[in-house]
C-alpha cells in the first residue's frame, strides 16, 4: 500500500528529496512543510501549512494524515529533537536523534569525538573566553588560522583566516559582536589544513555505513573561489580527485568509525552522516560532521540515486542496509549551480519576480521562492533556485547547467559559473606518469607492511624472530633443537577455493588452507615445520582484503608452530582482475635424520591404518563443487542442504583445512608411525598409495568413519561414481597414518584425546588383494559407525568450587562421540557456584557436599566418597577443587584421580612482569595435568604438560587468558588420555612407558 511521506523543509535539498520520494511506487503523496514554490502542487508533491517547531501538533498531524514517513532536511530540527518526539509518538521519522546530532549543533562535542576515537582531524581547542582564544591563536605551533562557532550557524559559521589577526578579528566578531547569535559562546580554533575539500556523505543504519559518490561544495560567492563565504553556490558529483581507494578509506577511518564510536557511547547514529573531509599530504581529515543531507550536495545526489530512495531509507531504518546495497547511476555527472539574490550573503531584496524557469529543459530545484497572488514565482530568501543538469562528463554537465541558468531571470541575480572547475582541471592536468597510473600503488604496499607486521612478529618461535623487512628470512636451526636435520620443503595454494571465497566475500580463512596445505605436506615427512613464506598477487590491491587474508595466515602459522618469516606482495595489473587474486605458500620443515617417514622397510601386511578426521573439503575439489552447485541452481548464499543449521552453502564449502602439526608431531616422535599421508588432491586413491612399497594394497572399510554430510550431497548431486569420488575428494579423512597392530590402539587413543580418528583399514599383499577403491557408499550423510558407537565410555565425576571454566571444557570434550568419557556427576565444595548451574544446564546431575559443615577433613572426604561410590564413579576429575584430600581418599582414588596444577596469579605473575620489564624474556609457564597418587598438593605424574611462552608484552590479565586458554586444551586431553586407558600408573605412582 502506498505512504504519505512528509518533509520537513523548504530549501532546494527538501525540493529534491520530495521530487525523488515522489517517484518512488511505494508513496501515495508527498508533503512539504512549510516547502516552497517549487513543492506547492507539483504532481504527487504538495505543501503543508502544519508547525514543525510544535512536535506535538506535527505528531498528530502525521496521525491524522496517515503520514508513514517524516523525513527531515535541516539541522535545526534534528538538534531540537524532532525525531526523539515523532519517534515517541510513534511516527516514523528519518534522521538521527538530538543526542547523535550533536556531532553538528557542537563543533566542540564533534572534535571531542574525533579525539576519543581516532579519526583523524585538525589540531585544535574550544574556548568559552576570547582572550584564551586569541592567545591560543598567537601561540600555537602550527597556523590556528581556522575559527567555528561552535553551535548551529546555517552553515555561515566558520571562518578561514589569512593571517593571526584577522583570525583574533573573527573571534571577537563571533564572541563579542555575536556575528552568529548563541551559536558563537563558545569557539572552537583549529589549525588550517592544506588540500582539497570534499563532501563524504553514507546512509548508516547505526552498524553498517553505506557510502554516496563523493560531491564537492563551492562555498565562495564568486568565481575563482572569491569573495565571501556562504551556505553553498553550487555542486558537481562525483569528484574524480576522491579515487576509489581513497573513498574506502574515508569510509573506513572516518563514517564507519563514527558510526561505531557513536554505537560504543551509547548513541547508535541512524540517518544520513555528512563528513566534510580535507584531502591532506598526510591522508583525509575531518573538518566537520552535518547530520543531513547537505545543501546544495543533496541536489546533486538525488539526480544520481538510481535506488528508490523510500526503500533506502526504510532499510536504514531497518538496520537493513547490509543485504541491500544502494544502487547509483555509473558512467554520469552532476552539477548544481545555485542562483542567489543580489547582496547575499548579506542584507538582500525579496519578491522579486523569477522568469524563464517553465522554459527549463533541465531539473531546477526551488529554495527562496513563493508563489505570487494572482500567479507567477517570486524570490523569499537569498538561495533563490538550483539548476541541475546530469550528463555523462563533467564538463557536458556543467555546460548544460550554465545554459539553464542563463534562461532565468530575477533582478541582480548572482551565481557562479565555475562550478567543478576544481575536477576539470585535475581532469584535464598535463603530468609525468607514475608507477600508480599503470595499476601498481606503493603506498598501498607499504600500508599492508605496516598492517601485517606485528602479525609476522607474533609468529616468533624458537629459530627466529620473525621481523619483516629483511631481503631474505634467517632460521637457526641449533636454536630451534636440531641435532642432524634434513630439511623438507613443501608448497601448495588453495585452488579454486579462491573464487568462491571472493564472491562470498570471506577473506579470512583463506590463509588457513594455505598454510594447512604446506604445513600437512611438510609433515608427511615426519618433519616440523619451521617457517612459512606466502606470495599474494592481485590485480589492484585492496589494503583490506590483502590483510585479511595475511592476516589468516599469521594466525595459522601460529596454530601450526612454524613462523612467518616473509613473504612477496605483487600488483599485477592486466594479468590478474581488478578484485582478483591468487595465493601461494611456501613451507620449510626439517626432521632428524633417522626420523624421517615413510619408513618403507617397516611396513608389512596386517599393518593398521588410521584415518584423521577432515573438516569437510579441505582445499581439494573445488572446480567440481563448482559445476555441481551451477548444475543445483543453487547460490553460495542458499542455505546450506548440508553443515549445521542456519549456514549457508558458501559457509560451509569454505570451512577451512584442518592444520595436524600440533596434533600429530608428539605421535610421530614417538616413532609409532611408520608413514603419513595427507589426503589431498587426488583423493584416497591417489594419496595412500604414495607412502606404502609397491607390493602392498590398501583395504579401506568407509563405514568406519564418519563422512560429513557435504560428500554424499555432492555424489548425489553430481551423479558420481565412488571412484570419482575417492579420487577427488578426501571423504572425511584429511590424513591416514600406517602403524603396526600392537601400537594401534595407543596411537588411536592418543589421537582422540584431541580430536575424531579411527581404524579404517589395514594392508594387504597385492597378490592377495586386487585392489578396490575405498567404498564410501555404506556410509549415510552424517553417520557414525564402528566401535565408536558400542564403546563402554568411562564414567567421571568432576569437583570444582566456583566458576567451572575447566568443567565447560570437558563437558565440550565428552559430547564428541569420539569421547572415551563421560561426566555423571559434578560435586561441588560450595553451595550456588556456576559450575553448577552450567553442570545441570548440561544435564548432569550436581551435588553440593559442603565442607563448613563437617567436623573434619576424614568426615568431608568420607561423604564425597560415598557420593563417587554411589554413581558408579571409575574416574575423578579435580577441576578447581579448593580443597586438600586426605591420604585415604587419595590412597583409594589412586590413579583415577587427576588435578590441573597452575599457579596463583595474582602474585606469581605479578613476579614474572616484573621480571620482563628488567628484561628477562626466556619464562615460560607450565600448565600439568597429573594423576595424583598422593596426597601433597600439585604431586603425582605428569600427563599433559603445556608450556606457554611469556611474552615482552605480556600484562598480568593478557597472561593469565593464554594459561586460561591452555588449560582448557590440556585438561580435556588428559582426560581423553586417563579415560581410555592410555596413560596408567605402575604400583611405584609413575606413568607405565609401554601405555604411553
Amino acid at each position: 500500500m502506498a505512504e504519505r511521506v512528509l518533509v520537513i523543509g523548504s530549501g532546494g535539498r527538501e525540493h529534491a528529496l520530495a521530487w525523488k520520494l515522489a517517484q518512488s511506487p511505494h508513496v501515495q503523496q508527498v508533503l512539504v512543510a512549510p516547502g516552497n514554490a517549487g513543492t506547492a502542487n507539483s504532481g504527487k508533491i504538495s505543501n503543508s501549512a502544519v508547525s514543525v517547531n510544535n512536535h506535538s501538533i506535527l505528531a498528530q498531524y502525521c496521525k491524522d494524515h496517515n503520514v508513514g514517513l517524516v523525513v527531515v532536511g535541516p539541522e535545526v530540527p534534528l538538534a531540537a529533537g524532532i525525531v526523539d518526539d515523532l519517534t515517541a509518538a510513534g511516527v516514523t521519522c528519518f534522521g538521527p536523534s538530538a543526542k547523535a546530532a550533536q556531532l553538528e549543533a557542537s563543533k566542540s562535542f564533534s572534535k571531542s569525538f574525533m579525539d576519543r576515537h581516532n579519526i583523524p582531524t585538525a589540531r585544535w581547542s574550544s574556548f568559552t573566553d576570547p582572550q584564551d582564544a586569541c592567545k591560543y591563536i598567537q601561540d600555537a605551533e602550527f597556523p590556528a588560522l581556522v575559527v567555528k562557532a561552535s553551535g548551529l550557524a546555517a552553515g555561515k559559521g566558520v571562518v578561514v583566516a589569512r593571517d593571526k589577526d584577522e583570525a583574533r578579528k573573527a573571534v571577537l566578531d563571533i564572541m563579542k559582536d555575536k556575528a552568529f547569535g548563541s551559536a558563537g559562546e563558545t569557539v572552537v580554533v583549529e589549525e588550517q589544513l592544506e588540500g582539497e575539500e570534499v563532501s563524504c556523505l553514507c546512509f548508516s543504519d547505526g552498524i553498517t555505513v553505506s557510502p554516496m559518490p563523493p560531491a564537492q561544495d563551492h562555498k565562495r560567492l564568486l568565481d575563482g573561489d572569491q569573495g565571501p563565504n556562504t551556505g553553498g553556490m553550487g555542486a558537481y558529483c562525483p569528484t574524480p580527485q576522491v579515487s576509489e581507494e581513497v573513498l574506502q578509506e574515508i569510509k573506513r577511518s572516518v563514517l564507519q568509525k563514527t558510526v561505531d564510536g557513536m554505537r560504543e557511547e551509547g548513541t547508535p547514529y541512524v540517518g544520513v552522516l555528512y563528513a566534510g573531509v580535507m584531502l591532506t599530504k598526510q591522508g583525509p581529515k575531518v573538518l566537520e560532521f552535518n547530520c543531513r543531507f547537505g545543501d546544495p550536495e543533496c541536489q546533486v545526489l538525488m539526480p544520481l540515486l538510481k535506488s528508490d530512495l523510500y526503500e533506502v531509507l526504510k532499510n536504514t531504518l531497518q538496520a537493513d542496509l547490509s543485504s541491500s546495497p544502494v544502487q547509483w547511476l555509473e558512467n554520469s555527472a552532476a552539477v548544481t549551480v545555485v542562483m542567489a539574490s543580489g547582496g547575499y550573503p548579506a542584507s538582500y531584496k525579496k519578491g522579486l519576480e523569477i522568469t524563464g524557469v517553465s522554459e527549463m529543459g533541465i531539473q531546477v530545484f526551488h529554495a527562496g521562492t513563493a508563489l505570487k497572488e494572482g500567479g507567477g514565482v517570486i524570490t523569499s530568501g537569498g538561495r533563490v533556485l538550483t539548476v541541475t543538469a546530469v550528463r555523462p562528463t563533467l564538463e557536458s554537465a556543467l555546460c548544460s547547467a550554465n545554459e539553464g541558468v542563463a534562461v532565468i531571470s530575477f533582478p541582480d541575480a548572482v551565481y557562479r559559473r565555475d562550478i567543478g572547475h576544481h575536477a576539470i582541471t585535475y581532469l584535464t592536468r598535463t603530468r609525468g606518469l607514475t608507477y600508480k597510473d599503470s595499476g601498481v600503488d606503493i603506498a598501498a604496499g607499504n600500508r599492508l607492511v605496516d598492517v601485517i607486521k606485528p602479525l609476522a612478529k607474533a609468529t616468533s618461535r624458537p629459530g627466529c624472530n620473525a621481523e619483516l623487512g629483511g631481503f631474505a628470512g634467517l632460521f637457526d636451526l641449533k636454536a630451534a633443537g636440531f641435532t642432524d636435520p634434513i630439511l623438507v620443503s613443501g608448497t601448495d595454494g588453495v585452488g579454486t577455493k579462491l573464487k568462491i571465497t571472493q564472491a562470498c566475500g570471506i577473506h579470512s580463512t583463506l590463509g588457513q588452507d594455505l598454510v594447512a596445505m604446506c604445513v600437512n605436506d611438510v609433515l608427511a615427512q615426519g618433519a616440523e615445520p619451521l617457517f612459512f613464506l606466502d606470495y599474494f598477487s592481485c590485480g589492484c590491491l585492496d589494503v583490506r582484503v590483502a590483510s585479511s587474508v595475511i592476516g589468516g595466515i599469521a594466525d595459522a602459522c601460529q596454530m601450526a608452530g612454524c613462523a612467518l618469516l616473509g613473504g612477496e606482495t605483487a600488483e599485477m595489473p592486466g594479468v590478474y582482475g581488478p578484485s582478483d587474486y591468487d595465493l601461494a605458500g611456501f613451507c620449510v620443515g626439517a626432521v632428524e635424520r633417522g626420523a624421517v617417514l615413510p619408513r618403507l622397510k617397516d611396513i608389512m601386511e596386517g599393518d593398521l591404518l588410521i584415518g584423521v578426521a577432515s573438516s569437510g573439503l579441505h582445499s581439494n575439489g573445488f572446480s567440481l563443487v563448482r559445476k555441481i552447485l551451477e548444475r543445483s541452481g543453487l547460490q553460495y548464499s542458499s542455505p546450506a542442504p548440508f553443515g549445521q543449521p542456519g549456514q549457508n552453502i558458501g559457509e560451509v564449502l569454505l570451512t577451512p583445512t584442518k592444520i595436524y602439526s600440533r596434533l600429530l608431531q608428539p605421535i610421530l616422535r614417538s616413532g609409532a608411525v611408520k608413514a603419513y599421508a595427507h589426503i589431498t588432491g587426488g583423493g584416497l586413491l591417489e594419496n595412500i598409495p604414495r607412502i606404502l612399497p609397491p607390493e602392498l594394497a590398501v583395504d579401506l572399510d568407509a563405514s568406519r568413519w564418519r563422512i560429513p554430510a557435504v560428500f554424499s550431497w555432492l555424489q548425489r548431486e553430481g551423479s558420481l561414481s565412488e571412484e570419482e569420488m575417492s579420487r577427488t575428494f578426501n571423504c572425511g579423512l584429511g590424513a591416514v597414518l600406517v602403524v603396526s597392530k600392537q601400537d594401534a590402539q595407543r596411537v588411536l587413543r592418543l589421537l582422540q584425546a584431541r580430536e575424531e580418528a579411527w581404524i579404517v583399514g589395514s594392508l594387504q599383499s597385492l597378490k592377495d588383494s586386487p585392489g578396490r577403491s575405498p567404498d564410501t557408499s555404506v556410509l549415510q550423510n552424517g553417520a557414525l559407525h564402528g566401535e565408536h558407537s558400542t564403546r563402554k565410555r568411562t564414567r567421571v565425576a568432576v569437583l570444582i568450587s566456583g566458576t567451572g571454566t575447566n568443567l565447560q571444557a570437558l563437558m565440550e570434550q565428552v559430547k564428541k562421540p569420539s569421547s572415551s568419557a563421560e561426566i555423571v556427576m559434578v560435586i561441588s565444595n560450595r553451595p550456588g557456584v556456576m559450575g553448577l548451574k552450567k553442570a545441570s544446564m548440561a544435564g548432569i546431575q550436581t551435588r553440593v557436599v559442603d565442607h563448613k559443615l563437617y567436623g573434619s577433613r576424614a568426615e568431608f572426604d568420607g561423604t564425597i566418597d560415598k557420593v563417587l561410590e554411589e554413581f558408579g564413579v571409575e574416574l575423578v576429575c579435580l577441576a578447581g577443587f579448593m580443597r586438600i584430600l586426605t591420604g585415604p581418599f587419595v590412597r583409594k582414588w589412586s590413579g583415577e584421580c587427576y588435578r590441573l596444577e597452575k599457579l596463583v596469579f595474582s602474585a606469581t605473575l605479578l613476579v614474572l612482569c616484573a621480571n620482563l620489564q628488567k628484561g628477562f624474556v626466556n619464562f615460560t609457564h607450565e600448565c600439568n595435568v597429573s594423576l595424583n597418587p598422593q596426597e601433597e598438593v600439585d604431586a603425582g605424574a605428569i600427563v599433559v604438560q603445556e608450556a606457554v611462552p611469556i611474552l615482552v608484552t605480556d600484562t598480568e590479565d593478557s597472561l593469565s587468558e593464554r594459561i586460561r586458554e591452555a588449560e582448557h586444551r590440556a585438561f580435556p586431553a588428559a582426560l581423553e588420555l586417563v579415560g581410555s586407558g592410555a596413560v596408567k600408573l605402575r604400583d611405584d605412582g609413575r606413568i607405565d612407558p609401554e601405555q604411553y
